[in-house]
C-alpha cells in the first residue's frame, strides 16, 4: 500500500501538470496527500519542517541565478541581440538548419558552465527569432533547447563541470573526466538520434503547411533599434558569461579559502556568520558571471535597452519568480515522497537488478523520475546504495569511472517527466503548455535514457572507458 501511494502521488502530480495546473499549488497538495494516506499526524510537520525547508532552501542558494538568468535573457532581447545572432546563423547554416543552430547554441553555453535554467532564458529570445524566420513551428523550440541543454552537455561529455557530473565524484572517488570515451560516445549518440527525431518533426509540420504559428504567448518583442549589431559583437556577451563562469569557478575557491566568516556589526554577541565556499563557489560563480554578462550588454547596447528596461526587467523578474518557485515546489515534493516508507520500498526493490550497471542505471533514473529532479534523485541514490555499488564494480571488475559515467547519463534520463522543474520552467519561459511541447522533451527523455544502455553495452562488449 505504501508503494502505491507513492506512485499515486506521482501520478497525481505529472497529471495536474500535464493539464496545465500550477505546480507551485500541486506539488504540496500531492506531497501532504501521500503523508495523510501514510501517517494523518504527520502531515504538518512534514509540510513545515521538510516541505517549506526545503523549498527555501533552494530559493535561497538558487533564485538569485533565476533572477539574474531572466534579465540577461531579456536585455539580449531588447538589445537586438538576439536578431543580430539569428541573422548571423541563418546566413551561416541556412534556414533548414535552425533546430541545428539553436541545439549547438545551447550546448555550447551549457558545456562552458553555464547553468542550465540560465540557458533556457539566454537561448529563447533568439530562439524564437530564429524559429519565426524559419517558418518553423513554435511548439519544436523546447525540444530544441532540452536537446541542446538538458542531455549531452550535462552529464555526457567529459569535464563538463554541471553539478549532474560533479555529484560522483564525492562518492566514487573520481574527476569530471571519468570514462572519456564511454561519455563521448554517449553524447555523439544523443545529439545525432536527437537531432533526426528532431528534423523528422519539422519535416512533418512543413508537410502538413504549419507554421511558427499565431495567437502565442511570452513572444519577444520586435527589435525596435536601428542598425544590427555586428554577430561577434553580439555574441560577445553569451561567450563572456560562459568564460567568466568557468573563470570565477577556479578563483573563486582561492580567494576565500574553504570557509568564510564575517561577526555581523550589532549590539550584542552575535555569532559570526560562516559560509562553507565549496558549496557555494558555483552558484557564485555563475551569479558572478550573469552580472559581467548584464553590463555587458548595457555597455554595448544602452540606447535600446534603455528605453525598454523598466518593462522589461518587471517582466523578466516576474518570470523568474514563477520559475523558481515552481522549482522549489518541486523540490519539496521530491523531499517529502523521499522520506515515506513507499520510497524506501521502491530503494530496496531496486538491489535485486544482477548487473552492476544496469542496476545502478535503472536505480539512479527511477530516483530522477520520482523525485523529478536529476541531481536530486542521483544524490538520494548514491547516498543510500554507493557502498553497494562499489562493492559490486569491485567484485565484477568494472572501473569506478564507468560507474561514474553511467551514473551521471542515468541522473539526466527519466528525471525530465512532466513534473520536472527545468521542464516547467522551459515551457513558462517560452510561453508553450505540456500539451503542445512535452512530446518532444519526452522523446528527447527516452533517447537520453537509451544512450545509457547504449553505454553499457559499449563497455560489455568492447571493455571501453
Amino acid at each position: 500500500m505504501a508503494f502505491v501511494i507513492v506512485l499515486a502521488a506521482l501520478a497525481f502530480l505529472m497529471l495536474a501538470a500535464y493539464r496545465g495546473h500550477s505546480v507551485i499549488l500541486f506539488a504540496p497538495v500531492a506531497a501532504l496527500g501521500a503523508v495523510l494516506l501514510t501517517e494523518p499526524s504527520l502531515v504538518a510537520p512534514m509540510f513545515t519542517g521538510l516541505f517549506m525547508d526545503k523549498m527555501v532552501g533552494f530559493l535561497k542558494l538558487y533564485f538569485p541565478v533565476f533572477m539574474l538568468g531572466a534579465v540577461f535573457g531579456k536585455l539580449i532581447e531588447l538589445s537586438g541581440f538576439s536578431k543580430s545572432i539569428v541573422a548571423a546563423t541563418i546566413g551561416l547554416v541556412g534556414r533548414s538548419r535552425a533546430i541545428l543552430s539553436i541545439v549547438l547554441v545551447c550546448a555550447l553555453l551549457t558545456y562552458g558552465g553555464v547553468s542550465l535554467f540560465v540557458v533556457v532564458f539566454a537561448v529563447y529570445p533568439f530562439a524564437a527569432e530564429l524559429f519565426r524566420q524559419a517558418d518553423i513551428p513554435k511548439r519544436l523550440i523546447p525540444g530544441a533547447i532540452a536537446l541542446g541543454a538538458f542531455t549531452f552537455t550535462m552529464d555526457s561529455l567529459p569535464g563538463t563541470p554541471q553539478i549532474q557530473n560533479i555529484i560522483p565524484t564525492a562518492f566514487f572517488g573520481t574527476n569530471a573526466w571519468a570514462a572519456p570515451w564511454l561519455g563521448t560516445l554517449g553524447g555523439v549518440f544523443i545529439l545525432i538520434v536527437g537531432l533526426l527525431y528532431l528534423d523528422r518533426r519539422r519535416r512533418a509540420a512543413a508537410r502538413a503547411g504549419e507554421g511558427y504559428g499565431d495567437k502565442l504567448v511570452n513572444e519577444p518583442a520586435p527589435f525596435e533599434g536601428g542598425k544590427m549589431a555586428h554577430p561577434l559583437l553580439a555574441i560577445a556577451p553569451l561567450v563572456l558569461v560562459g568564460v567568466l563562469n568557468k573563470v570565477f569557478t577556479d578563483l573563486i575557491p582561492h580567494f576565500y579559502g574553504a570557509t568564510s566568516s564575517f561577526a555581523p556589526s550589532v549590539v550584542g554577541h552575535a555569532e559570526p556568520v560562516v559560509q562553507q565556499v565549496s558549496k557555494i563557489a558555483a552558484i557564485w560563480a555563475v551569479e558572478g558571471a550573469l552580472l559581467a554578462g548584464i553590463a555587458c550588454v548595457l555597455v554595448f547596447a544602452w540606447k535600446p535597452v534603455a528605453a525598454h528596461f523598466a518593462s522589461g526587467s518587471q517582466a523578466a523578474v516576474g518570470g523568474a519568480l514563477l520559475a523558481s518557485m515552481n522549482t522549489a515546489s518541486e523540490y519539496g515534493f521530491g523531499a517529502v515522497i523521499a522520506a515515506l516508507p513507499g520510497f524506501k520500498l521502491v530503494a530496496d526493490s531496486l538491489h535485486s537488478i544482477p548487473n552492476p550497471l544496469v542496476n545502478e542505471a535503472v536505480t539512479v533514473t527511477a530516483l530522477a523520475g520520482i523525485t523529478g529532479s536529476a541531481s536530486g534523485g542521483m544524490g538520494i541514490a548514491l547516498g543510500a546504495m554507493a557502498d553497494t555499488f562499489i562493492a559490486n564494480a569491485h567484485a565484477a571488475g568494472i572501473p569506478l569511472e564507468v560507474m561514474h559515467r553511467v551514473a551521471a547519463m542515468a541522473s539526466g534520463g527519466m528525471d525530465t517527466l512532466p513534473h520536472n522543474g527545468a521542464v516547467i520552467t522551459l515551457l513558462a519561459v517560452t510561453g508553450l503548455t505540456h500539451r503542445q511541447s512535452y512530446r518532444d522533451i519526452f522523446a528527447i527523455t527516452v533517447i537520453k535514457t537509451l544512450a545509457v544502455f547504449v553505454v553499457i553495452a559499449a563497455y560489455t562488449l568492447t571493455g571501453l572507458v
